[in-house]
């Protein structure tokens, strides 16, 4: 017991620290900055590279192609060798056939549906279909939305970002999408998905000239052109995995300003089920995310089994023993642990008691993590819709 204690001790001081000096990681008021309409409305080019995204694309496309912009925008839809008809189903929604039930027309920007050449080597799909998106939007195009064949916006999001971008002078503007949370298990996980996330890049660091902190949501990234030019181009990114911090990162290092914050009109309507689902999405690049070290490896199961699960063991074993001490440092650690959560949870309009289910979730998340490692030591790697990298 007093092993635990001391454990408990440190679980509860770094908890202090996190909720304290770590960004404010958990706070969930890093909105839109501050916005004027500019004077002028630059070119935009909306790039969405889709791999078999027939079932989403009703849900998501039609809210592109219904954007409230005041200057001149496009959508480029880069079907990537899809197998479902991705194509076909992006053009009927924009001069639908009438034939075709179930599709409606949306007026509004100009839809462009092209196929890039036969993935090369050294690039992962999604980003040799950007780069041809990328390539389609001429240099007219001042802006350029990358944003995900699964994500909706509001009739407003394209005009908020580009005043956002222009109002601040930020080369790159991200939103995380509110993703779905209407099964049990994307009640459980979606949220701390996020929470996490922004536990590993504060919000506000990245968003701060001059630190370290990078990072970018590759569901809604705007870019402008001569800063992704600067930053290499798509090409300098062209193995990264998690691209959307690596787009961060390089824009970043090469002078520009950059932004990332929660959103308020665009959501993610892919949906995930089940468990299973959520694993894959998780486990398919969390290892690359530690660059495939074994010892960071190491290192984040013993510190997610630090920071999550000894305080609510130390608390339990505390309360069965009567060692108080240990129940009262476990649960000063777990209480910590829930109050930082619960902005989150109330993002995701979730209860409050919720957040004390976060240890279960985060073990979860070990697992998956372990699991990363084991298919990369398989030859597993990343997978994605039938790719392997």
């Amino acid at each position: 017991m007093t092993v635990l204690l001391w454990i408990a001790v440190l679980s509860l001081l770094v908890w202090l620290w996190l909720a304290c000096c770590h960004g404010l990681f958990w706070r969930t008021d890093v909105r839109l900055p501050p916005r004027r309409p500019p004077a002028r409305w630059p070119a935009v080019a909306v790039v969405v590279p889709a791999r078999d995204e027939a079932e989403v694309l009703p849900l998501s496309l039609p809210s592109l192609l219904a954007q409230k912009y005041p200057g001149r925008a496009r959508v480029i839809l880069v079907d990537d060798h899809s197998s479902d008809g991705t194509g076909a189903v992006a053009s009927n929604l924009a001069a639908p056939d009438p034939a075709a039930s179930g599709l409606t027309s949306t007026a509004g920007l100009e839809l462009t549906v092209t196929t890039p050449p036969p993935l090369p080597p050294g690039w992962t799909g999604k980003l040799w279909a950007l780069r041809h998106g990328v390539e389609l939007a001429g240099p007219d195009a001042e802006y350029l939305l990358l944003t995900d064949a699964d994500i909706a916006h509001g009739p407003d999001s394209l005009a908020d970002l580009v005043a956002g971008a222009e109002s601040n002078g930020l080369d790159l503007v991200s939103q995380m999408a509110r993703l779905r949370v209407e099964t049990g298990w994307e009640r459980l996980i979606v949220p701390a998905f996020v929470y996490f996330f922004a536990q590993l890049y504060p919000f506000r660091r990245s968003n701060r000239p001059g630190s370290r902190t990078a990072a970018a949501a590759g569901g809604c990234s705007l870019v402008r052109r001569d800063a992704l030019e600067r930053a290499g181009g798509v090409a300098a990114i062209r193995g990264a995995v998690i691209d959307d911090v690596s787009l961060a990162r390089a824009v970043k290092a090469s002078g520009g300003r950059i932004w990332l914050g929660l959103a308020e009109e665009v959501d993610s309507v892919r949906p995930y089920p089940r468990l299973a689902q959520l694993w894959r999405m998780v486990s398919r690049s969390a290892y690359a995310q530690l660059r495939h070290s074994s010892v960071l490896l190491l290192g984040t199961v013993l510190g997610l089994t630090l920071v999550y699960l000894v305080p609510p063991v130390a608390t339990l074993a505390g309360l069965a023993t009567a060692r108080w001490a240990v129940a009262g440092a476990g649960g000063a650690a777990w209480a910590l642990m829930a109050g930082t959560y619960l902005p989150m949870l109330r993002y995701y309009r979730r209860p409050a008691p919720a957040a004390l289910l976060l240890p279960f979730t985060a073990a979860l998340y070990l697992l998956m993590t372990v699991d990363s490692a084991v298919r990369h030591w398989r030859g597993h790697g990343a997978s994605w819709k039938g790719r392997t990298y």
